[in-house]
């Protein structure tokens, strides 16, 4: 089911993310600052790449 897949991809979101602040607490608070120094052009362009990308990689997966 279609709903299943996105909640189990929204999952692994979380785990990732989770494990990135676990294992790397300060890296992340660095990295967050810096993220605030940027433009919002630059971080709706990185989100456009990433989103992009993402939608990509699902779509090889799944034809």
């Amino acid at each position: 089911m279609p709903t299943d897949e996105l909640l189990i991809a929204l999952a692994l979101v979380l785990v990732i993310e989770g494990a990135l602040y676990a294992l790397f607490p300060d890296a992340m608070k660095r990295m967050m600052v810096t993220v605030a120094d940027q433009p919002g052009s630059a971080l709706r362009s990185a989100g456009l790449a990433a989103a992009t990308i993402g939608v990509g990689i699902v779509w090889l997966l799944r034809r």
